[in-house]
């Protein structure tokens, strides 16, 4: 080891470094460091695998994550000398230097900085951020930017940019919030008289009246759902093994239905969890309570029933903790969470929650049908089914031969109102199946303690009235705010929901609040955003219209080279977020443009165009993709068939999960595929030439206003005079083209299933389609400033 006197020398000169961390929330914070902010962080990725809460693992009984074992050995407040965690970190010696170089870690020099400036500022230690309940502080007074900061979320921000000298970015423009609220609210574009409309009379009452109105719209539940799918891994087909079609998108419709009406949370949590023991008679809650069907399963010949069983309780905890917590639970399957303290037994423990179950049919009835048996499931009829059957037996009541023709046709066709009701998995509770720790996770180890239902052990305990806590009981304590963690839910949904409103969350962890995630910017703002939530009885539509009813949200997304360089991440939200849309959005703005679009609710999930064979690995069975060939085609793509193995091509493309695990944040990744798929997709194909029929039937002849009308249609703006000229080249270079050889005009104008119109010059139409596709395929198309 280096004398003390050599080691503090070397500090000395790290000190004396110009510190340019490129971590946002240390290198733009001038105070002291935090500990939950910005020194927790560092000690979580560097030293807790072997000196953190998993105590089989723990080296040299140091543990850095509790503040009196820490200060005993490793830390001495105010004195960097005497610290031997800093003496360690900057050893040369090659066996005392922390982190070991074989570990693969390596401190930076401001990470070093910072731990110094901690140690000497007194190591103070704080609670963990994400397992205190949320604070209620006042928003800052607004000493800067009076003007701009109406609302409490405005003074939050406004605060912090005064703080790093910056100010907000100016308003965006009256077409571009407008086309940013349509997309946040219910996924769809705005029509050209909608943003005229705006633009005639931008107050801010007609702003509130247009948020009223989209939040009101049956499609926000559409919009909300798809990323809620995302999270609870909703899809049409098992997973495992052969993949097959499974019973669930009356599910998919409920958790629209719930979006629309404002459900409150709490109530949507325990529908979901425990709709079956809420009230096992209401249809509504058995559907709801499918979200415990909604996991990977398999019946593969000769599967073990109790590794699977193993498996699907594995799965549960992970996505119970990722989807409400905002945790990691599931690291701690095989042995205590290497970074948070979730133990194995707490994984357990949950796990135990859901061993009531019935799930276990499937092992024996499961068969390679389309859809497979995944009792217990139950019919659902359309209201107009339900009443039409009620009617049936009305009048089979009333007749009194029983070899009656009438009596004959009111039976088969309550036979064929039967025959197509859609079936959906629910949740039915048997005797619980006994639960024990799996030492290491493994199935075939039957030593572990038998363990009854519990939260984790550092969170309290959970009330419940009978012998054993069940599902309802752990539905009411993740939403109680007072008994339960309902704080810490609704912090975990509020950052969610400004994601969605902004691209980033307040915290850019959206599925970890633990050790291993990312502390948020701006904590009071996310505190009082959740509390907020629970005070206006869990109302989703509320707290998001007060989001974007803020300054905040209005902003301007053009990024100054300040901002640029000062804040890439936008964490400080100086300005708004820029970014491509969803991969179903992208697709439904396609078809709402070219007019296409069915928009009808609910219903069985649809088929889009697919390339052919693309399913020729499937087997158990073997099957071929067949897609609808009705306007069920041109449904929105929340209602798009979702095959786990073998996601659709053109969802994949554009980044959309599998949706075998819970996704909090999907990755925006930008490819050559996803300009492929635009230009070839036929969905996109066949769009382009609905959306030229448009063009020559609704815009003025002149080719200058054909195509100011598609820069309207599909952008809400006036095309410049550069983007015209590039335009009308196209238009005039395709003519050449497809008058010359007209099967390929025919070639072109034959794709996907709509009409088309009896047209005298079909390679007018197909030029024009040129030009559409390639409006469609612009990046202003599917990006949402």
């Amino acid at each position: 080891m280096q004398s003390s006197k050599s080691s503090f020398a070397k500090i000395l000169v790290c000190l004396s470094v110009c510190f340019c961390g490129s971590v946002l929330t240390n290198a733009l914070l001038a105070d002291s460091p935090s500990y939950n902010r910005d020194i927790r962080p560092i000690l979580s990725d560097k030293c807790f695998y072997c000196h953190g809460p998993d105590e089989e693992d723990r080296q040299a009984d140091l543990r850095l994550d509790d503040e009196a074992a820490a200060k005993q050995i490793a830390i001495t407040p105010g004195s960097l000398e005497e610290s031997l965690l800093i003496q360690r970190i900057l050893s040369d010696d090659e066996f005392e230097k922390m982190p070991p170089p074989d570990s693969g870690k390596e401190l930076s020099e401001s990470e070093i900085q910072l731990l110094s400036e901690w140690i000497q500022s007194g190591a103070e230690y704080e609670p963990y951020w994400a397992y205190v309940a949320p604070r209620d502080v006042p928003a800052p007074d607004s000493e800067s930017h009076t003007d701009w900061a109406t609302t409490e979320i405005d003074r939050f921000i406004s605060a912090r940019l005064a703080k790093e000298s910056l100010s907000p970015s100016p308003p965006a423009d009256s077409v571009t919030l407008v086309r940013r609220l349509y997309f946040d609210l219910i996924g769809l574009p705005p029509t050209s008289e909608t943003i005229e409309q705006f633009a005639e009379s931008p107050s801010e009452e007609s702003y509130e009246k247009l948020v009223d109105e989209l939040l009101a719209s049956r499609h926000f539940g559409e919009r909300m759902a798809a990323y809620w799918l995302d999270l609870v891994r909703f899809a049409d087909t098992v997973g495992y093994h052969g993949d097959q079609d499974h019973n669930i998108s009356p599910y998919r419709d409920w958790v629209i239905s719930a979006f629309n009406s404002d459900m409150p949370f709490d109530e949507f949590t325990k529908s979901q969890l425990a709709g079956d023991l809420i009230n096992d008679e209401d249809l509504n809650q058995l559907i709801a309570s499918g979200y415990n069907r909604l996991l990977q399963t398999s019946h593969e010949g000769g599967l073990q029933p109790k590794e699977y069983l193993a498996i699907y309780a594995a799965d549960r905890v992970r996505n119970l903790s990722a989807v409400w917590m905002g945790a990691t639970v599931g690291c701690a399957q095989c042995h205590n969470h290497k970074y948070d303290p979730y133990t194995i037994e707490d994984f357990y423990s949950l796990a135990a929650f859901f061993a009531d179950v019935d799930e276990a049919q499937h092992f024996k009835l499961g068969s390679n049908a389309l859809p497979t048996r995944r009792p217990p499931e139950i019919p659902i009829f359309s209201p107009e089914q339900k009443e039409r059957l009620q009617e049936i037996d009305d009048s089979l009541s009333k007749l009194t031969e029983e070899d009656s023709e009438e009596r004959s046709q009111l039976e088969s066709e309550k036979k064929s109102i039967e025959k197509s009701a859609r079936w959906t998995m629910i949740t039915k509770s048997i005797e619980p199946r006994t639960m024990r720790v799996l030492p290491r996770g493994n199935w075939l180890d039957d030593s572990g303690p038998v363990v009854q239902p519990a939260i984790p052990r550092f969170l309290g305990q959970v009330d419940h009235e009978g012998e054993r806590a069940t599902r309802l009981d752990l539905a009411n304590w993740l939403t109680d705010p007072t008994e339960g963690v309902g704080g810490l839910t609704a912090r975990v949904q509020a950052n969610r929901i400004w994601y969605l409103l902004f691209g980033t969350g307040l915290s850019r962890s959206l599925d970890d609040f633990g050790g291993q995630g990312e502390p948020p910017s701006h904590p009071e703002l996310l505190d009082y955003l959740a509390l907020q939530f629970i005070d206006s009885d869990w109302s989703i539509k509320k707290l998001m219209k007060q989001i974007v009813m803020s300054q905040t949200y209005r902003q301007s997304s053009v990024a100054s080279e300040t901002l640029r360089s000062k804040d890439p991440e936008n964490q400080l939200f100086a300005r708004q977020g820029s970014f491509r849309l969803p991969a179903e959005m992208v697709r439904d703005n396609a078809l709402v443009v070219s007019g296409l679009l069915n928009d009808e609710f609910g219903g069985s999930s649809a088929k889009p165009y697919q390339p052919s064979g693309y399913y020729r690995h499937l087997n158990f069975p073997t099957r071929e993709y067949e897609f609808d060939k009705d306007r069920n085609q041109y449904r929105r793509g929340v209602y798009m068939h979702w095959q786990r193995q073998f996601l659709h091509p053109m969802l994949k493309a554009f980044d959309a999960p599998s949706r075998e695990e819970c996704t909090a944040q999907r990755p925006r990744s930008n490819t050559p595929l996803a300009a492929l798929v635009l230009m070839n997709d036929p969905t996109f194909v066949e769009a382009g030439r609905a959306f030229a029929e448009r063009i020559l039937t609704e815009a003025e002849p002149e080719e200058s206003d054909r195509i100011q009308f598609a820069f309207n249609e599909c952008l809400s703006r006036n095309p410049d005079p550069v983007e015209q000229e590039i335009l009308i080249d196209l238009l005039e270079r395709s003519r050449k083209v497809y008058q010359q050889d007209v099967s390929a005009a025919d070639q072109l104008l034959e794709v996907g299933l709509a009409p088309v119109e009896e047209v005298s010059n079909k390679a007018e139409l197909a030029a024009w389609t040129t030009v559409a596709r390639a409006i469609l395929n612009l990046n202003e198309t599917i990006t949402r400033n």
